[in-house]
């Protein structure tokens, strides 16, 4: 059975995206100086970021913010993205359910990064700036903001995780293609990287080494900014063309989602396509007050479903400002999974608070579970996930076993952040049986969150 695409035109890709900060009844708590322990304000960020950034990261008044149109015309070169009825992947099951998917894998990186890249890097080069600098895991948003930078004639560099580094070569070489300098991350070349080996030489990286040795290159650069592509509520902003895209195609097909599901790491894809879902729920919307919101993380790195409510950093070395969220703690050293963009301690402000709040539901998936569902999937629908898109698809993939059980006939719509074409020795080793699953005992999550400062939110 032939799958179902639904496109907008050119003239009817969103013109804002949307800040869903204004719209919640309990509005995030702000993030604390770390040497202070006070709020910060916007322009206290405008050593490290975009001020346009800073500005939208602490912005809770605006429900809409304008897309510039530099940036809206760089979208074009790819946006919209295709809405995909998945009848293969319904039949496949038996469900009664009808699942839809958001194909971001068909950017030109291949996957949802790049819609806050170009922003990103567009911010930057209006205010002057002439090197910017990241980390990455799995290498995609690494990518992303590589080509972004090059786009606006912005120098730019890499702190991959190095497991990443070394697990998936093909990522780096994307980079390199597109003039990032590349670093396995923790390295010798920043003061945080040096301390991280020293106490520990074999460490294997994680994002939270990785932010920290890039947020140390900006702020000891000359006109350097830094920019994050999760985590942060500027770039789930950015992310939200996703949603309002899939919203006018959900209209075109007839039909709205019951459940929304993404995976996460951080919370950029996830949000992007969740809140403005979630914006009608928060209204109470007749008709579409009713939708679950799904959020699908590694079961060896659960901040969402084991994780606690605190004030953490955001970084290994705590060079970020202290952010209210769920967490593992900073320090945690998350197993190496191929699901590298997924390998993150924290969630980001606004997540937290829709989960404290319990607008949200969170799930773990085990590695295995992942790529059985990401198999599955790719005969079904002939497109390979990248292995953090797994988690999503597994996820899908119980709700709609659910749905066979009851007899429901529920939409569910999720998130396909990405393609695994670059990730195929993740694929090889899943085939080979050589991947396992990795849990976490509950004394291992007591030690790293016995590690933060009290500070409870």
């Amino acid at each position: 059975m032939k799958q179902k695409r639904y496109f907008l035109a050119e003239d009817e890709i969103p013109r804002y995206w949307y800040n869903i900060q204004a719209d919640m009844k309990t509005k995030p708590l702000p993030p604390l100086h770390p040497a202070t322990k006070q709020a910060l304000k916007a322009e206290d960020l405008y050593p490290i970021f975009a001020k346009e950034c800073c500005n939208q990261e602490m912005n809770q008044i605006d429900p809409w913010i304008q897309i510039p149109d530099d940036v809206r015309e760089a979208y074009k070169f790819y946006r919209s993205t295709p809405l995909v009825r998945a009848y293969a992947l319904e039949k496949a099951l038996g469900t009664p359910a009808h699942i839809y998917f958001k194909n971001e894998s068909v950017s030109p990186m291949g996957s949802h990064k790049l819609n806050s890249a170009i922003p990103q890097a567009y911010y930057c080069r209006q205010e002057g700036i002439t090197n910017i600098t990241t980390e990455t895991g799995a290498g995609q948003w690494g990518a992303s903001l590589a080509y972004a930078a090059s786009m606006f004639g912005i120098d730019s560099a890499v702190y991959q995780v190095k497991i990443s580094y070394e697990q998936k070569p093909y990522r780096r070489s994307i980079m390199q293609t597109f003039g990032a300098q590349v670093t396995p991350s923790p390295s010798m070349s920043t003061r945080a990287g040096k301390d991280i080996l020293t106490a520990h030489p074999n460490h294997q990286g994680s994002l939270g080494t990785a932010i920290s040795e890039a947020v140390e290159l900006a702020r000891t650069t000359p006109n350097c900014k830094y920019c994050l592509g999760s985590v942060l509520n500027h770039v789930a902003l950015h992310q939200t063309i996703i949603g309002l895209e899939a919203e006018k195609q959900m209209e075109m097909a007839g039909e709205y989602p019951d459940i929304v599901i993404a995976c996460f790491g951080g919370g950029s894809n996830f949000g992007g396509l969740a809140f403005p879902f979630m914006r009608h729920v928060i209204a109470a919307e007749k008709g579409k007050d009713h939708t679950r919101f799904i959020a699908a993380e590694p079961a060896s790195c659960p901040k969402l479903t084991r994780g606690e409510f605190r004030y953490d950093f955001g970084d290994e070395a705590g060079y970020t400002p202290l952010l209210p969220m769920y967490t593992l703690g900073h320090n945690f050293a998350p197993a190496n999974i191929h699901a590298g963009g997924l390998r993150y301690h924290g969630a980001g402000v606004i997540v937290s608070q829709l989960l404290k709040d319990k607008m949200m539901e969170a799930v773990d998936i085990d590695q295995l579970e992942s790529f059985q569902a990401g198999t599955l999937f790719a005969r079904a629908e002939g497109i390979i996930p990248a292995p953090e898109s797994c988690h999503a698809i597994a996820a899908t993939i119980r709700e709609a076993l659910r749905c066979k059980e009851t007899g429901e006939e529920k939409v569910i719509l999720f998130n396909l952040s990405g393609h695994g074409l670059v990730d195929m020795a993740s694929y090889d080793k899943f085939l080979a049986g050589d991947l396992q699953n990795h849990s976490l005992s509950d004394e291992d999550l007591s030690r790293t969150l016995a590690e933060i400062e009290p500070l409870q939110p």
